[in-house]
């Protein structure tokens, strides 16, 4: 595989995590590099540690209690454990499962990062809003309307919306744990398409269920089982020639 002309975001070198203080071993020795500009799908039956490596990115796995991580993850070639937790978050942007917007208005969710920062500036809070939501592709949708709740939108736009707010904090990587997975397909779509537009700017990690989408949107993509890395390729040499018979039985549907 030649990655020669691909910057390395993330480099992960023998990742091991643990929870209950080592008596439950969710990731086992993981390697691999996250390229930049580049959108890498982590695929894979549930429970399998698709979810607790993107968790890794930006040290939210350090949040529960009685785990730990052995191995090291660079960013940008720093070893993360030796980044602020809260700067490495504004960098490192992560869009859930289910659309969470702050109870707020619309324009106030986007505001709300840029303020805790520090940003007072109504001219540039409003250029931050501006962009944020056209990044989001949702400008159009909510631009007479931005005063209104944030709950007074479909669980589409939730999520753009949700993905506009990380936007608004200017971040390198954005995380996405099954960001379509409570969405309608015409929703889905959406997203798809939006993921598609914001990797010119943005290096993106997927967590998706659906192989489908994998393949679609991905550059890259890696295949998990019982916490192990089974197979990480490029996506269309992963899905047409599978190089491990376990990705071979799941993308066949054999498995999983």
């Amino acid at each position: 595989m030649d990655n020669n002309n691909n910057e390395i975001v993330f480099e992960v070198k023998n990742v091991n995590l643990y929870y209950d203080n080592g008596a439950k071993q969710a990731l086992k020795n993981i390697n691999l590099n996250i390229y930049k500009n580049k959108v890498t799908a982590f695929i894979g039956p549930s429970g399998c540690g698709k979810s607790t490596l993107l968790k890794c990115f930006d040290r939210m796995n350090e949040l529960i209690d009685n785990s730990y991580r052995d191995g090291v993850i660079n960013y940008n070639k720093e070893d993360i454990s030796e980044i602020n937790s809260i700067y490495l978050r504004t960098r490192v942007g992560m869009v859930f499962q289910q659309p969470n917007p702050f109870p707020m208005t619309i324009k106030e969710n986007i505001f709300y990062g840029p303020k805790c920062q520090g940003v007072k500036d109504k001219k540039i809070l409003n250029d931050i809003l501006i962009n944020s939501l056209k990044g989001a592709a949702l400008y159009d949708e909510v631009k007479d309307i931005l005063s209104k709740s944030a709950f007074s939108l479909s669980g589409g736009q939730q999520q753009r919306l949700c993905i506009a707010r990380t936007l608004a904090m200017s971040p390198d990587v954005i995380l996405m744990d099954e960001p379509t997975s409570a969405l309608d397909p015409i929703a889905t779509l959406k997203i798809e398409e939006l993921i598609n537009e914001l990797k010119k700017n943005y290096t993106i990690i997927i967590v998706t269920h659906n192989m489908q989408q994998a393949a679609r949107i991905s550059d890259y993509t890696a295949f998990f089982m019982l916490g192990e890395l089974v197979e990480f390729n490029k996506t269309e040499d992963f899905f047409s020639h599978p190089k491990d018979k376990r990705s071979e039985d799941y993308i066949t549907g054999r498995f999983g």
